[in-house]
């Protein structure tokens, strides 16, 4: 089976979650909250005090051609908000 976190979301916005002791993942469409918790405790040796979850829905996208409009979709993904319990956190920059 291969793990539940895809990869962590670096945006600024998450970065200030970050100041309180809030990170974010994107993490498979079908993990849910008790495997994304022990997920994050066994691979950054913390304590997970919450896990909120949110389905994403892929952006509409479109291109015109010489043969007209196509239109597709970005697809779906599911991210995590994992807040941590006070005293924990996690370098995901791997700054040294």
């Amino acid at each position: 089976m291969s793990s539940v976190l895809v990869r962590p979301l670096l945006t600024e916005k998450n970065t200030k979650l970050q100041e309180q002791h809030q990170y974010v993942f994107e993490v498979r469409k079908e993990s849910n909250k008790i495997e994304i918790t022990r997920e994050i405790e066994k691979r950054f040796s913390v304590k997970v005090k919450s896990v909120r979850t949110v389905v994403v829905k892929g952006k509409l996208i479109g291109t015109m051609t010489k043969r007209g409009r196509f239109e597709g979709r970005r697809p779906m993904r599911k991210k995590a908000v994992v807040t941590l319990m006070e005293g924990y956190t996690i370098d995901l920059l791997g700054a040294a």
